[in-house]
């Protein structure tokens, strides 16, 4: 898999099994995606109420040409009495992780969300022991800010997760992503 094959898109109706199977199924989630069990018409609800993109919070897919391998996500956080910053994540099917595709989604989604809105920063959040994840980040771009400690429940536990950011001039000075 080349890295600069993958490109995002909206959700397509076709493509919410693949959504769903990242959110219900916890071999394919990973133990770092599952948080057990919720809704399970939830997603297909959202979807078509709003094509899972709104002004405060959405998803895209992440492809290879035609081949969904997962979707990234976003939402607004509140950083201040009228400002705030988006907080994303990626969740990727297993046959497609570890091959740069989570690094260059991320790439793409800071690309979009800085080009299509006025928000100064992006981060991400990733629990301590997932380093895959946060060597991912690191590549996109982003700086690692601190540990946030008991951030996460998961699994009948809190869990210390990792703060990564990137802001606007990190891009314009470095170039594009």
């Amino acid at each position: 898999m080349k890295a600069d094959q993958i490109e995002l898109r909206p959700v397509a109706e076709d493509d919410l099994a693949v959504i769903e199977r990242l959110h219900f199924q916890p071999e394919a989630a990973g133990p770092f995606v599952w948080a057990g069990w919720n809704d399970p018409g939830g997603v297909r609800r959202r979807w078509s109420e709003t094509g899972l993109l709104g002004e405060e919070q959405g998803d895209l897919m992440v492809v290879r040409g035609a081949e969904p391998l997962g979707y990234v996500s976003y939402r607004t956080v509140a950083t201040g009495p009228r400002t705030s910053c988006w907080s994303i994540g990626v969740a990727l099917l297993p046959e497609a992780r570890g091959r740069g595709a989570g690094t260059r989604a991320q790439r793409l989604l800071v690309s979009y969300l800085f080009a299509h809105t006025q928000a100064n920063r992006v981060q991400a959040e990733t629990e301590v022991d997932n380093i895959a994840e946060q060597r991912a980040l690191e590549k996109a771009g982003f700086t690692r800010e601190g540990v946030m400690r008991g951030y996460g429940f998961r699994d009948g536990r809190f869990r210390d997760a990792v703060l990564y950011g990137i802001v606007r001039h990190d891009v314009l000075r470095d170039g594009p992503l």
